[in-house]
This record gives C-alpha cells, sequence and structure tokens, in this order.
C-alpha cells in the first residue's frame, strides 16, 4: 500500500508541474529538480517506528505482540493519527494511512501532519485486562515520541475512548508534570474529550453528501448544466429524485451516517439497506435505522442476524449476505467498513450513482478508474471521513484553552471546516477533467508543497 502514496504524489505533482501559476518562481530546471525533492518528500514518512509488546495474558502465558507508529510527514503541525488495533495490521498499511491523514489535514486546513498507529490484534480475542496492559505497553514503547507537541494519537478501527483514556492515564504516569491533556485525543468527555467526537466521522461523511447534492448543486445548477460534465450530469439528475441509500458497515461512522440520513430533511433519501460483519438487512420501503441503532447499543455492536433476533428488533427487513448491500440497486452507497471493498473483480455489478468513502481505501485505484469512467460520483475518504481529526483538532484546543465547546458548537464548526473545504474543491471537479479523488490530492499536495518551498525545504 505504500507504493499507493507514491503514485498519489507523483499523479498529482504532474498535474501542477505544467501550471505556471503554481510556484511562478520555480522555472526550466531549478523548478524540475524542486519538483523531484517534493516527490521524494512526500511519497516517504520520516519515521518508522515498530516494537513487539510483551504482554502477560490473564492464563499467565507470555505473548510478544507487533505495534506500529509512523510519522509521515509534519510540515503543517504536529503528527496525527489513530491507533488501529486489527489482526490484519502491517507496516505497508500503518504507513499507507499516515501519508493519507498528512494529505487529509492539508486539504481541509488542520495544522496537523500525519501519523497513524497500529496493534496487530484481534481486540474481540483479549479480555478487557488484557487490552489495558495492551495500551500501557503501547504508551511505554512510544512515549518518546508521542506528546501534545510531537505527535497526538486517536481512536481508529478497534479503538475508542476507552482506549485513549488508557493512554492518556498512562501517559501521564510516564511524564509527571507535564501537560498531558492533548497527548492523545478522541478521549471520554469526563477525561477531557470534545463533546461531539465519537459523532464527527459519520456527521461528516454525511455532510459531504448532503451538501454536494443540496447546497452546492442546488445553487450552481444553471452552471453544471452548461459544463457537460459527465459528474455534473449525475449530480443534476440525482437532485430532483427521491434516493435510495445503502450504507456498508453498521459502525461507530455507518451508524451514525444512517442516522443522519434516516432524519434528514433537505434531501429526500431513505436508507434501504445496512450491513455488519455477518449481515445485509434491506427494506426497500426504508429501514428503521434508530431502532436498529439501539439494537446494536445492547447487542455488543451487531445487527440482528437471523430471524428471531430480527423480530426482537421489532425492524421489518429482509436478511441477506453481507457482501451484497455492494450490488443493490441504490442510488447512494455509503462505504463504513474495510479497505478494498469494491474492486476490480467486482466493481461491474456495482449499481450506485454515488460512493461516499466512510471509510479508508474502500475502493481499489483499478475500481475507481472503472467508476469513474462510468461518470459515478466518489467522495473520497480524504474529504469525507475527515469529521474525526477536525473534531480531535477542536478537542486538542480545548484541552490547551481549557475551555469547552457545546455539542451545537462543535458541530457547528465541523460543518464550517466541511463546507469551506467542499466550496473550494467542487467548482474545480465540475469544471475539470479530474476525479473529485484527484482534485482532492492536487489540492493537498499544492498546500505541503507550497510551504516546504517556503521552508526552503526543497534543496
Amino acid at each position: 500500500m505504500a507504493s499507493q502514496t507514491g503514485e498519489i504524489v507523483q499523479s498529482s505533482l504532474a498535474a501542477l508541474l505544467e501550471n505556471d501559476s503554481f510556484l511562478p518562481n520555480l522555472k526550466g530546471q531549478t523548478r524540475k529538480k524542486a519538483f523531484t525533492s517534493l516527490a521524494a518528500i512526500l511519497s516517504t514518512p520520516n519515521h518508522v517506528h515498530k516494537s513487539f509488546l510483551r504482554i502477560s495474558l490473564e492464563n499467565e502465558e507470555v505473548v510478544r505482540i507487533p505495534a506500529y507508529r509512523i510519522q509521515h510527514n509534519n510540515t503543517l503541525g504536529p503528527y496525527k493519527g489513530g491507533i488501529r488495533f486489527h489482526e490484519n495490521v502491517n507496516e505497508s498499511e500503518v504507513t499507507n494511512l499516515a501519508a493519507l491523514m498528512t494529505l487529509k489535514n492539508a486539504l481541509h486546513e488542520v495544522p496537523f501532519g500525519g501519523g497513524k498507529g497500529g496493534v496487530v490484534i484481534n481486540p474481540r480475542e483479549y479480555s478487557v485486562k488484557e487490552l489495558h496492559r495492551i495500551c500501557q505497553k503501547y504508551v511505554r514503547s512510544f512515549s518518546d515520541i508521542i506528546g501534545p507537541d510531537k505527535d497526538i494519537p486517536a481512536p481508529d478501527m478497534g479503538t475508542g475512548d476507552r482506549e485513549m483514556d488508557w493512554m492518556t492515564a498512562e501517559y501521564k504516569s510516564i511524564r509527571p508534570g507535564q501537560p498531558y491533556r492533548g497527548s492523545f485525543t478522541g478521549k471520554s468527555v469526563v477525561n477531557g474529550g470534545s463533546l461531539g467526537r465519537r459523532e464527527a466521522t459519520g456527521k461528516g461523511v454525511y455532510f459531504t453528501f448532503r451538501y454536494l447534492l443540496h447546497d452546492f448543486v442546488k445553487e450552481e445548477k444553471s452552471w453544471l448544466i452548461s459544463t457537460g460534465n459527465n459528474y455534473a450530469k449525475t449530480a443534476v439528475a440525482l437532485s430532483d429524485q427521491p434516493l435510495r441509500v445503502a450504507v456498508q458497515g453498521f459502525g461507530n461512522v455507518g451508524s451514525i451516517a444512517a442516522l443522519e440520513a434516516y432524519h434528514c430533511k433537505q434531501v429526500h433519501n431513505k436508507v434501504v439497506a445496512v450491513s455488519d460483519r455477518n449481515v445485509t438487512l434491506y427494506n426497500s420501503e426504508g429501514l428503521d435505522i434508530p431502532a436498529l441503532a439501539d439494537y446494536t447499543y445492547h447487542n455488543q455492536g451487531d445487527l440482528p442476524k437471523n430471524v428471531e433476533e430480527l423480530t426482537k428488533s421489532g425492524v421489518k427487513a429482509t436478511i441477506l449476505d453481507r457482501e451484497d448491500v455492494l450490488y443493490l440497486d441504490v442510488e447512494v452507497l455509503i462505504l463504513a467498513a474495510l479497505e478494498d471493498q469494491i474492486r476490480k473483480d467486482n466493481v461491474e455489478q456495482v449499481k450506485a450513482k454515488i460512493i461516499v468513502e466512510g471509510a479508508n481505501a474502500p475502493v481499489t485505484g483499478d475500481a475507481d478508474k472503472v467508476l469513474n469512467n462510468k461518470g459515478v460520483i466518489i467522495i473520497p475518504d480524504i474529504l469525507a471521513n475527515a469529521g474525526g481529526v477536525i473534531v480531535s483538532y477542536f478537542e486538542w484546543l480545548q484541552g490547551r484553552e481549557t475551555q469547552f465547546y457545546s455539542e451545537e458548537e462543535v458541530f457547528a464548526l465541523l460543518s464550517e471546516k466541511m463546507q469551506s473545504t467542499m466550496s473550494t474543491i467542487l467548482p474545480q471537479y465540475f469544471g475539470d477533467p479530474y476525479s473529485l479523488r484527484q482534485n482532492c490530492y492536487i489540492h493537498a499536495v499544492m498546500k505541503l508543497s507550497n510551504i516546504l518551498y517556503r521552508q526552503g525545504k526543497l534543496y
């Protein structure tokens, strides 16, 4: 996956090289050398940290668990990125995710760099006491490189406010007398976390879709029709009709995005399908999303997976295979599960006209090209799922100032930040031949390149 970052950077710089308005003082061979430097800097991480955590299990066995902290780039500020607990974590994946965090923060004008962490475990296979030990050992292993002004971890897949609270406590214990509130974000509210942090990513995912279809298309309809752009045709056509929405993944991101869609008054949509690791639930008339959210809350996060459980939930639905959510006849597909869900081997079965990436990299590069050639609008991860890091920034600020925002203030600030990004990117997207993903990458690389140039780091 690390090579994917190199491809992103190279293609973005290639688009910028011939743009004379970008870094206009660089010309001829000097320009080419500077761009070669940019490619080298942005394609590789600054630091790769790996440790084996020695953990005593409750059965008295001792295991050694691989753990990572990758620090990609800190041009814009301290490294920032989640810690993932998953059995498929590996160095290449974490490196790629750290690079994407660098680009995401640059795109949304968040003053952080990009980092990422990972521990190679399935958290469901460990007791609470064992997970607590893993969190403590992770902090001890990387305590020299993390901190409020160095590298600020946050939750990711398999972690949440509980793990961040444990890690913050451990950081405080080994750094007595030093500032600690901003050492981790995504903490519980009582422990200095921000109101709205848990819902932030899911709300941001749905906001990008709603802003595109409701606010932007309604305002710019005449211009969009005049462009003749394939993506514009898709957006205009969908803005005037009822929309069926399917959501893959019903965890922290997918369930919140589904609830946002269920309650939305501006867009005429209904959620007809949701899925998790076990099943897809489908109802052409629309699902009772609040009832499903309540059921998962009381049943270890799982959707009803058989007729008995479905009856218990009080929800009317047909039970399908978990993969079926990708191929249903819907207009909108929100991908909020894992990476590599739509691939070269299954992309032709996908019917959705708008795909929103709530997860990181759920559409592979090959599939992305196929969908874009069909005029499918893909709201990419770098744009759609930035709500978490944006509100993490608010949490970091609140910790430094020891003044805390209300939930309404947090969501208003989040909407304002994401709207600012969308209003910058969308006119370019509908006015040139690049995909929305490529537009976001170009904008992020341009921001980073400008600062690196002004800091004198290209020579």
